[in-house]
């Protein structure tokens, strides 16, 4: 691993959506694994692509949570975001 970089990881994650009548899926919030809720304030984008990072494959959402700029994938059925960790020493 290159010195300095985070590891990365998949984080599954509960997601408050809206399902649009015409098929859309707008994710609302992100709820993490210990309860705390996370408003979407802005999607950015939308688009089908493979996380080549962490593995899996769905649609990718390009999102402002809080003041962060994130990733979030909808694998079908379930959502993901990658989850930053630092490196072991041993890295």
């Amino acid at each position: 691993m290159v010195q300095g970089i985070a590891a990365r990881r998949k984080r599954y994650v509960e997601v408050e959506a809206t399902f649009l009548e015409d098929g859309r899926i707008v994710p609302r919030a992100v709820i993490w694994h210990d309860g705390r809720r996370f408003p979407v304030r802005a999607v950015l984008g939308v688009r089908r692509c493979t996380s080549l990072k962490v593995g899996g494959e769905g649609v990718r959402y390009d999102v402002l949570v809080g003041h962060a700029h994130t990733f979030l994938f909808h694998e079908e059925p379930r959502w993901f975001c990658l989850l930053y960790t630092s490196p072991s020493p041993r890295d």
